[in-house]
């Protein structure tokens, strides 16, 4: 995998430049909107002419990549579970824990932006400009969305008919229903068999990964003009919610570590969470410093064994799959910032599509792209599935990496504590198996070295020390992932 995006190794990291590209499109349009007024005609030619232009190149960029990015994502995630009928009793327990926990965090994040309600913090008369600003690219979608109701034949439309027409309408849904059946099939035939699609998509993932990468090359100049086009139409009547959306997102993480995962280590693993928090800081300091739970993954590993006392059979099976699949923090932000833009923008969605976005923002969380930036696209995809202009994402880029460093953390948080429960579950662990000191750090505190002790490399297929459950355990191949 190329050096991360965020991380040139030239000039500012790229999410500094983002957020001076929010402050220069902030300040000029602002002050635009100030002096000269939304509809001067020297405002009108610039959003026309040049910032426009630069932020919808941006934004088809994203546009071009989602649907590729979801199949090949959600096809290498499933098919990375080695053949679903031999994962054994411990993979069942890893894969129901990692999609109930995100499924709470995404449910968490909804009830929260709905209590607080960020974005209706606008005035009716500026909500009503940003409908009339993006009708002609919103106002179809906003009345699909309207007209389609919950019911059972929204589950039948679930079962694509048409993989194809899918990715061209935009039918997320279907296409990701399409990648799991896909990528389930892959682990039924031979490996031999297998194998070279299995590289085909890869492939297709490494080069999508990369066509992110340089998308979000352009994403200082394409939020430096998106934003200008909102501010020097609308001033600062939309810069006031975000720091409310940030405290909501930042609070909703704070709440699922603090009270969900809490109490499920506490009942669930026998342990103290303050005990627990203490013992795996090394693994939420990397994972805040990294954004990158894929790069915390030894930390973790050398945490749960030394740190918690967890076997190496378990938590070498569980925390590469937790990588994957753990996407507590993830879930629960793309569940809030959905529901934000809508009400930035006006946008009325029922109950039942609420339930439906909480189910996007599990998966996609789960399929988002092993970059910096790489849950952008499908976020994208979200927005426009109910009707969300998708110019509202420059608001949320220029705050998104302390939102994308504390939403890793949990993500870490996550991982560790379902090794744990996993692992006391199986009767191979409990609280009493904590070492009295820490190890990590300490001389005789290592990493086991020995040879199938799993890595960020593993392969599909490559066995982990020991026997677990009724089966032998399987990893599955870890990206290095920004989540």
């Amino acid at each position: 995998m190329s050096e991360p995006v965020a991380h040139t190794g030239k000039g500012l990291p790229l999410h500094t430049r983002i957020l001076i590209g929010l402050g220069i499109g902030a300040v000029f349009g602002v002050a635009a909107n100030l002096t000269l007024g939304g509809s001067h005609d020297a405002v009108l030619w610039v959003n026309k002419y040049l910032a426009g232009p630069v932020g919808q190149i941006f934004l088809r960029l994203l546009f071009m990549i989602v649907m590729p990015l979801v199949f090949a994502s959600i096809a290498l995630g499933v098919a990375g579970l080695g053949d679903l009928r031999k994962v054994g009793r411990v993979g069942g327990k890893a894969i129901a824990y990692f999609l109930i926990t995100t499924a709470l965090a995404a449910a968490l994040g909804i009830l929260l932006v709905l209590a607080v309600r960020p974005g209706t913090r606008i005035p009716d008369e500026v909500r009503a400009n940003l409908l009339r600003t993006y009708a002609s690219d919103a106002s179809a979608k906003v009345e699909a969305s309207a007209a389609q109701d919950f019911g059972i034949q929204t589950l039948v439309n679930i079962v694509t008919t048409n993989p194809l027409k899918s990715a061209v309408d935009m039918d997320m849904i279907g296409l990701i229903f399409f990648g799991l059946m896909f990528g389930a099939a892959l682990t039924l035939i031979p490996m031999a068999r297998a194998r070279p699609m299995l590289d085909v998509l890869e492939a297709l993932q490494d080069v999508v990964i990369k066509i992110v990468e340089m998308a979000m090359r352009l994403a200082p100049f394409g939020v430096a003009g998106l934003i200008f086009g909102v501010t020097s139409r609308f001033g600062l009547q939309l810069l006031a919610p975000l720091g409310t959306y940030m405290l909501v997102v930042l609070g909703g993480l704070l709440i699922h570590v603090l009270v969900t995962l809490s109490a499920i280590i506490r009942f669930g693993a026998g342990l103290s969470p303050l005990l627990f928090l203490g013992r795996i800081r090394a693994s939420i300091l990397t994972a805040f410093s990294t954004s990158s739970s894929a790069a915390t993954l030894p930390t973790n590993l050398a945490v749960a064994e030394q740190n918690l006392g967890i076997p190496a059979q378990i938590a070498g099976f569980v925390l590469p799959i937790g990588t994957t699949m753990c996407m507590n923090g993830t879930a629960l932000f793309e569940g809030i910032t959905v529901i934000f833009l809508a009400q930035v923008f006006g946008v009325e969605l029922t109950v039942p599509t609420m339930v439906i976005v909480m189910i996007m923002s599990v998966i996609t969380a789960v399929g988002a792209a092993g970059v910096p930036g790489g849950s952008i696209p499908l976020l994208v995809g979200i927005l426009v599935m109910f009707g969300i202009p998708a110019e509202g994402i420059a608001l949320i880029l220029g705050v998104d990496r302390i939102l994308d460093m504390s939403r890793t953390t949990v993500n870490t948080i996550g991982d560790l504590s379902a090794a744990a429960v996993i692992a006391r579950s199986e009767g191979v662990w409990s609280a009493a198996s904590v070492p009295a000191v820490e190890m990590l750090g300490r001389p005789e505190g290592h990493l086991d070295e020995s040879p199938g002790w799993p890595t960020s490399g593993i392969l599909i297929g490559e066995p982990l020390p020991g026997r677990i459950g009724d089966a032998p355990a399987v990893a599955p191949p870890v990206s290095p992932r920004g989540k």
